[in-house]
């Protein structure tokens, strides 16, 4: 488990540079391969594929909103948070300054993945033309560099 000052100095930074909605991202991997979510059409963003992610409430932790929301939109259990990737930024659909703190988890089990909030998900290979922002492929980028897994 990565230290909990970590958590801290990330949500302070984000915080002093005017980031106003904390949001956090898992790269969760079984057999080489990356669990992605499909946004709801009617959502923001809809249709997109993405890391199962979500808003750290507030005075939550970085690391409890991660464990919640993996738990909350995959039935998931998470055991350990292994690795901070990366952080990206962006504009929510509420207009908020949002910045997205990504990190490889380990599960208890891959299987079976209850959906709440997508319409569906996949086990997705690396590959150049995943179904993702740019901004997740940077993260999938660099988890699947310091993995040293085959692309």
């Amino acid at each position: 488990m990565l230290p909990a000052e970590l958590f801290a100095d990330l949500a302070q930074t984000a915080v002093a540079a005017g980031v106003r909605q904390l949001v956090v991202g898992a790269v969760v991997r079984h057999d080489d391969r990356v669990l992605l979510l499909e946004r709801p059409q009617m959502d923001f963003m809809g249709g997109i594929w993405e890391l199962p992610s979500g808003k750290a409430e507030p005075d939550e932790t970085l690391d409890r909103a991660l464990t919640r929301e993996v738990l909350e939109e995959t039935g998931l259990t998470v055991t350990d948070i292994r690795e901070y990737l990366q952080s990206f930024d962006y504009v929510s659909g509420s207009g908020k300054k949002s910045r997205q703190f990504n990190f490889t988890v380990d599960v208890a089990a891959p299987e079976p993945v209850k959906l709440t909030e997508h319409d569906t998900y996949a086990w997705s290979p690396f590959t150049e033309d995943m179904p993702v922002t740019d901004a997740v492929k940077v993260v999938l980028l660099k988890h699947w560099e310091a993995s040293g897994l085959p692309r």
